[in-house]
C-alpha cells in the first residue's frame, strides 16, 4: 500500500496505535511528578515527616529506573502487546492501592508496585512505537508521542494540584483506574502483537545485577543526605552497587543475546544520545519536583496556584514537539536538535538562578518558556535519535535502555541535587547566624531544605531575623542548583555535537500530513 494513500479505517488504526504507546506514556510520566503539590497534604493525612514523605517519590523513580531495562528485554521475548497489557494491568491496580493506602508505608510500598507496573509499560510502548513506525514516518510518531509526555511531564503539578485541593490527594490515584482499564481495551483490540523473532532465555544474571547495582546506588544517593555522606551505610552501598555493575558488565559480555548489547555504545551517536537524555532528565525533569515547592514556599502560594505557575513550561513542551515534527525535522538534522534542544534548556536555567533570589514571578516567566522549549524540542528527539542506529528487532531493548536513562537521570538529579540544595542552605545559615547561636543550624536547614520558612520555635529570637535568613537561604540554595542544572546541560550540549552524527541523524523527508497518516512499513 502506499504510504501516501491509505484507507480511512488503516489510518484510524494506526492512530488508535499511537494512543496506545502514548496514553500509558502519558500515566507514567504523570505520575512520576504528579505528587510534587501533594507531598504536604499525604503527610498531614497520613501524620508523616518529610522524610517518610520523600519516599512517595523516590519509592516509584527507584523501581521503574531498577526495572524499565529487563522490562525491555522481556518486551522483546514474550511480546510487546502482552507486556503493554500486563503493565497497564500492575500500574492501575498499584495506583487503586496507593489511594486506599492508610499510612505512609503502605503508599510508599503501593508506589513501588506502580514503579514497576510502569517500567513495563514505557519498555512495551516505546519498542512497539519504534517497531511499528519505520523511516520518515517514524519522526512524526516520535513527534506525536513527545508532545503527549510533554503534555504529562509539565501539568503533573498542575493536575495535582488541582486534584489534591478539590477532591483530596487520593484521587491524584485514582484517576488512573478508568484510564487504565480504557487502554487495556483499546490496547487489546488495536495493537498487534511483535516480539524479537531472535530472543531466547532471558538474561536472569544480567538483570539480577543491574536492578541490584542500580537499586543500591539510587538508594544511596537518595539517603545520603540524612544519614551522612561518610557514613559505613552509604560507603558499603555504593561499593556493592559498583561491585554488581562490574559483575553485570561481564554476565554481558559473555551472554549470546545479552540484554544490554554493549556493541551498540561503540556508536558515537548513540552514546551522544543517551548523554543527551541523561543531562535533559537530571537537569531539567527533576525541576518538575523542586520548581513546584519554590512555588509553594518561597512565594507563599497553594498548590493549585503553584502548579497553575508551571504553565510557562507546559505550553512550549505540548507546541514545540509539533513544530520540529512539521518544520524542522526535514531541515535540520538530530545533531542540531539535540544540541541546540540542551543550549536552550541551560539558557533558561542561568536565567532562573539569576532571579531565584528575587522571588517574583514575572521575571522568572522568561527563563520557563525558554527551558520549555528546550524540553519541547528533546522529549522526543533523544528517543528517536538513540533509536535510529539500533535494529527494529531490538527495540525492546532500545527502549528499555532509554527508559532506563531518563528515569536513572530523574533519580540520580534529583538525589544529587538535593546534596546541593541542602549544602548551599546550610553554607547561607552558617554565614547569617551568630557564633554562640543556640539555634541547632542541622535541623533548622532540614525544615528550610524541605519549604519550612517560618523560622520555627526560635524566629523571634533576640538579634535574628530568621524568617528573613531562612528565605534567603533557601533562595541560595534553589539558586545554586538552578546554576547546576544549567552547567550539565549545556556540557551535554557539547558533548551530543561532538558525538553525536550528522549522517546517522540527518533530516528526514516530507512525507506525512497528519498523524493519523503515520503508516507502518509493511512486516
Amino acid at each position: 500500500m502506499n504510504a501516501e494513500h491509505v484507507s480511512p479505517a488503516a489510518g484510524l488504526q494506526r492512530f488508535l496505535i499511537l494512543l496506545c504507546v502514548s496514553i500509558p506514556s502519558f500515566m507514567i510520566n504523570l505520575d512520576s511528578n504528579i505528587v510534587a503539590v501533594s507531598l504536604s497534604s499525604i503527610a498531614q493525612s497520613l501524620h508523616a515527616d518529610f522524610a517518610d514523605i520523600e519516599w512517595v517519590i523516590s519509592a516509584y523513580t527507584l523501581t521503574f529506573a531498577s526495572c524499565v531495562m529487563p522490562a525491555g528485554a522481556l518486551a522483546d521475548r514474550y511480546g510487546r502487546k502482552r507486556m503493554l497489557v500486563i503493565g497497564l494491568a500492575v500500574f492501575t491496580l498499584a495506583s487503586m492501592f496507593c489511594g486506599a493506602a492508610g499510612s505512609v508505608a503502605l503508599l510508599n510500598g503501593a508506589r513501588a508496585l506502580q514503579g514497576v507496573g510502569a517500567a513495563i509499560l514505557l519498555s512495551s510502548a516505546l519498542a512497539t512505537l519504534s517497531h511499528t513506525f519505520r523511516g520518515p514516518h517514524r519522526a512524526r510518531a516520535f513527534a506525536f508521542w513527545g508532545s503527549v509526555i510533554g503534555i504529562a511531564t509539565s501539568l503533573g503539578p498542575v493536575v495535582g494540584g488541582f486534584i489534591t485541593q478539590h477532591f483530596g490527594w487520593q484521587w491524584v490515584f485514582y484517576i488512573n483506574g478508568p484510564i487504565g482499564v480504557v487502554m487495556i481495551a483499546l490496547t487489546l483490540y488495536a495493537v498487534k502483537e511483535s516480539s524479537d523473532p531472535h530472543a531466547r532465555k532471558i538474561d536472569v544474571p544480567g538483570s539480577i545485577t543491574f536492578c541490584g547495582s542500580l537499586f543500591l546506588i539510587t538508594l544511596a544517593l537518595i539517603t545520603g543526605n540524612h544519614a551522612g555522606w561518610s557514613s559505613p551505610q552509604i560507603l558499603i552501598e555504593f561499593a556493592s552497587a559498583a561491585v554488581l555493575f562490574a559483575l553485570f558488565l561481564i554476565v554481558e559480555l559473555k551472554q549470546h543475546r545479552p540484554m544490554l548489547d554493549l556493541s551498540f555504545f561503540r556508536r558515537p551517536t548513540y552514546i551522544g544520545a543517551n548523554i543527551a537524555g541523561l543531562a535533559y532528565a537530571s537537569a531539567l525533569l527533576t525541576m518538575f519536583t523542586y520548581l513546584p515547592i519554590y512555588f509553594q514556599s518561597g512565594l507563599g502560594l497553594s498548590p493549585q496556584k503553584a502548579g497553575l505557575l508551571m504553565l510557562p513550561i507546559a505550553v512550549p513542551l505540548f507546541v514545540v514537539p509539533r513544530i520540529v515534527a512539521n518544520y524542522l525535522t526535514h531541515r535540520f538534522s538530530g545533531r542540531a536538535l539535540l544540541t541546540f534542544g540542551l543550549a536552550t534548556i541551560g539558557v533558561g536555567l542561568l536565567w532562573l538562578g539569576a532571579h531565584a533570589l528575587s522571588f517574583d514571578y514575572t521575571s522568572m516567566v522568561a527563563g520557563l518558556l525558554i527551558a520549555g522549549i528546550g524540553a519541547g524540542i528533546l522529549n522526543g528527539e533523544t528517543a528517536k535519535v538513540s533509536m535510529s542506529v539500533i535494529p527494529p528487532e531490538r527495540a525492546g531493548m532500545a527502549s528499555g535502555i532509554s527508559g532506563t536513562v531518563r528515569f536513572t537521570g530523574i533519580v540520580v538529579g534529583f538525589a544529587a541535587l538535593g546534596a546541593i540544595l541542602f549544602s548551599r542552605v546550610s553554607a547561607t545559615l552558617a554565614s547569617g547566624l551568630p557564633a554562640d547561636s543556640a539555634i541547632d543550624p542541622v535541623s533548622l536547614t532540614r525544615r528550610i531544605a524541605a519549604g519550612d520558612l517560618s523560622g520555627g520555635p526560635l524566629a523571634s529570637s533576640s538579634g535574628i531575623d530568621l524568617q528573613a535568613l531562612a528565605l534567603h537561604s533557601f533562595g541560595s540554595g534553589y539558586q545554586a542548583i538552578l546554576w547546576v542544572g544549567a552547567g550539565i546541560a549545556l556540557i551535554a550540549a557539547l558533548l551530543a555535537w561532538l558525538l553525536v552524527r550528522s549522517a546517522d541523524t540527518a533530516p528526514t523527508p516530507r512525507h506525512i500530513e497528519n498523524p493519523g497518516a503515520v503508516v507502518p512499513q509493511a512486516e
